[in-house]
């Protein structure tokens, strides 16, 4: 801490983060709609406003998390600065929460009142709600792939536990063990994800002719298992960069709070999955129309 401060609180010099990361987003929002829909003279189709923006997202989250690493070595993150941290992350894993929520919302709600739609006077509605999943639409089978990667996402909590108690016991070779396989096992169930969507896409499980009514069970089936998929990818990231930080010697038993938040935030994850799991995939997958 500076020299003279005779309180617990950090205050921060200032930085042009908040700054950057801002003009950077919103150049990535209108990057967005250029590349989708065409603005400001730009045709359709034009994708490297996104991709400036993009990359000034990620070099501000690079830069401002190198910084907030600099002051933890500093010795700026005393007992109250660091209780903060923890709210601060608590809040952003209810935020998470909550966004979930509506996914999950959305599919019950279609799941379990498609009879009361299905009583419509109109005949295209009545048609389309008449039984659920969409008449046409072939499921995912629940004990094949996604069986397997909720092996692998209870297995990796396992993991990232072992890293956990390892480093706080001081046993840094079994930390960095938890955490290579954790590592690696994230990036196993994106693989799997991904080679899942080819095979969906690929045979038209969703969007087959037959399926003229199936736009809403894709939608939010994609929306909530890719939003999760995002997620496993980023907490993965996070898992890495404190994998590269325990390896240059970062991190000790009663300092590491960078990978306390990234294994919450990686338990998270298997919660959301073991949810999605449960209802998306068995309890209201229902059978292959």
């Amino acid at each position: 801490m500076a020299e003279g401060v005779k309180h617990d609180y950090h205050l921060v010099n200032p930085s042009p983060w908040p700054l950057v990361g801002s003009l950077s987003a919103m150049v990535m929002a209108l990057g967005g709609v250029v590349w989708m829909k065409g603005l400001f003279g730009l045709p359709a189709g034009t994708w490297w406003l996104f991709a400036a923006g993009l990359a000034g997202v990620l070099y501000t989250m690079f830069g401002w998390w190198r910084d907030v690493v600099k002051e933890a070595n500093a010795g700026d993150h005393t007992p109250v600065v660091s209780i903060g941290l923890r709210y601060g992350m608590i809040l952003f894993i209810a935020s998470e929460v909550m966004f979930f929520v509506a996914w999950f919302w959305m599919f019950f709600e279609m799941a379990l009142f498609n009879d009361v739609r299905a009583a419509s006077s109109i005949e295209e509605v009545r048609n389309a709600w008449a039984t659920w999943p969409p008449q046409g639409v072939e499921t995912v089978p629940a004990w094949e792939l996604p069986l397997v990667n909720t092996l692998i996402l209870l297995l990796s909590g396992t993991t990232v536990t072992w890293a956990h108690h390892a480093l706080q016991q001081g046993d840094r070779k079994g930390a960095k063990m938890g955490l290579i396989l954790t590592v690696i096992l994230g990036a196993l169930f994106t693989a799997i994800q991904a080679y899942e969507y080819h095979h969906i896409l690929s045979h038209q499980y969703f969007f087959s002719e037959e399926a003229a009514n199936s736009g809403l069970y894709g939608s939010t089936f994609f929306m909530a298992t890719g939003f999760h998929g995002f997620h496993v990818l980023i907490g993965t990231i996070f898992l890495l960069v404190c994998l590269i930080r325990l390896m240059r010697g970062g991190f000790t038993p009663q300092k590491h709070f960078g990978f306390e938040a990234a294994a919450w935030y990686w338990h998270f994850v298997d919660v959301v999955w073991l949810f999605l799991f449960a209802f998306i995939y068995v309890v209201f997958g229902g059978p292959a129309h």
